[in-house]
């Protein structure tokens, strides 16, 4: 076939020829389900051991930042949703806490209650649908069913407070829009007494099952110094013994008065990050429930009072000439936050995600940056995937968790 081609048209003549070694090279991707989005990985391998290993990346960048720098602060907020589109009030919350960082503004306690409520059953959520995949993935299909009948549980739960189960639009700057529902707190209850009976459920089907065991101990091996040579975050790095979470080093909201442990593991390998992931999930549940404590005991107040950013309570607008005025003027030419720039990190459920902003005094960012923990994590498979089989490739993938809303952005 190579010599017609090449008698028809010169130019195939170093397109076609003949390989006298082993060596492949494979698309994995984007199309591949196993990819977890639009994920290209060029892959060579000998045989079926992979020699080397390149992610391309940006089958789904939108623009998102430069989008942000078009758009007034609050504008902004529905867009973040589309980052990491599985934990969704996680970049709410990331993006809302930066502004609140750089105006300056106090949240009030019963806010920030509603705050960590939603923040941990997002994380829950978003635990949950990684097990299922990834169990999914690595061939146990009864995991997907029972974790995705648990996640529906959590996801009525953001509904019956947002009206969405999957891009939420929960927060707002200065707080949040809503107050509970009057029987949400009843529902999260229940939700949390029924939850771990379905984690014990998946953690008989797995924990000691021969062949998830054999397809995720000792595969995909990260050391310490490749976790900080790639900056990963997260349970990634808490699986390989590096110590690391924005939630205890660096207390934003109301978690530095919160009781909770961040669960650590040293094998380093996808066991590891599994039994990471199923930890989380329990210390989520945990945190919820204080926050419930301080929601029953905190005022009413859901939202900061800053006539230069944030708009009056609706009862004010609908009764007071100048709050309206004040509300028309944030809602149509937007605030405008002082002259400076500001780095804010957060734990969502895949590592730091932080928002840098630069502002020189008018209703939109001048620039900003999303730092997304998903870009790292895709960048260390170049790394990662060397010296490990094609069936391997699967696995470490699924364990990275990694959500390409985020990395292409």
């Amino acid at each position: 076939m190579a010599q017609v081609y090449t008698r028809l048209n010169p130019s195939f003549e170093n397109i076609f020829f003949e390989r006298e070694d082993s060596q492949l090279i494979v698309n994995f991707g984007p199309q591949h389900p196993s990819a977890h989005g639009q994920l290209r990985l060029i892959l060579e391998l000998d045989n079926e051991r992979v020699v080397k290993a390149t992610p391309d990346i940006g089958y789904l960048h939108r623009g998102v930042e430069k989008l942000a720098e078009n758009m007034i602060y609050n504008e902004f907020m529905p867009t973040t949703d589309r980052l990491d589109y599985i934990a969704a009030v996680n970049n709410n919350y990331a993006f809302a806490l930066s502004v609140e960082r750089l105006i300056g503004v106090e949240v009030p306690l019963r806010a920030e209650a509603i705050r960590v409520i939603l923040l941990e059953l997002s994380r829950i959520i978003s635990h949950i649908f990684f097990i299922g995949v990834h169990g999914m993935d690595v061939g146990a299909l009864s995991i997907f069913l029972y974790a995705f009948k648990e996640r529906e549980y959590g996801l009525d739960l953001m509904e019956d407070y947002c009206g969405a189960r999957l891009t939420h639009n929960a927060m707002r700057i200065g707080g949040v829009p809503l107050d509970l529902p009057k029987d949400f707190i009843p529902k999260m209850l229940h939700f949390l007494d029924s939850m771990p009976k379905t984690i014990e459920l998946i953690e008989g089907l797995l924990d000691n099952n021969r062949i998830w065991r054999a397809r995720l101990e000792n595969v995909g091996v990260i050391d310490e110094n490749l976790v900080k040579a790639w900056g990963l975050s997260g349970i990634v790095a808490r699986g390989s013994g590096v110590e690391v979470d924005i939630r205890k080093s660096e207390p934003y909201g109301i978690y530095d008065k919160l009781d909770f442990r961040v669960p650590m593991a040293d094998s380093k390998d996808c066991y590891a990050r599994y039994r990471l992931y199923m930890e989380e999930i329990r210390e989520s549940a945990k945190l919820i429930r204080q926050a419930i404590e301080i929601y029953k005991s905190s005022k009413a107040s859901i939202m900061a009072q800053d006539a230069r950013y944030i708009s009056a309570p609706k009862e004010d607008i609908m009764s007071k000439n100048y709050s309206l005025m004040q509300h028309f003027v944030l809602i149509t030419q937007g605030m405008r936050p002082p002259i400076g720039e500001v780095y804010v990190p957060t734990e969502s459920p895949r590592g730091e995600l932080g928002f840098f902003i630069n502002s020189q005094g008018a209703p939109y960012p001048h620039r900003l940056k999303v730092r997304a923990p998903c870009f790292y994590h895709t960048g260390v498979l170049q790394d990662l995937l060397v010296g490990h089989y094609l069936a391997d490739v699967v696995t470490i993938i699924g364990s990275l968790n990694m959500i390409f809303g985020e990395v292409d952005r």
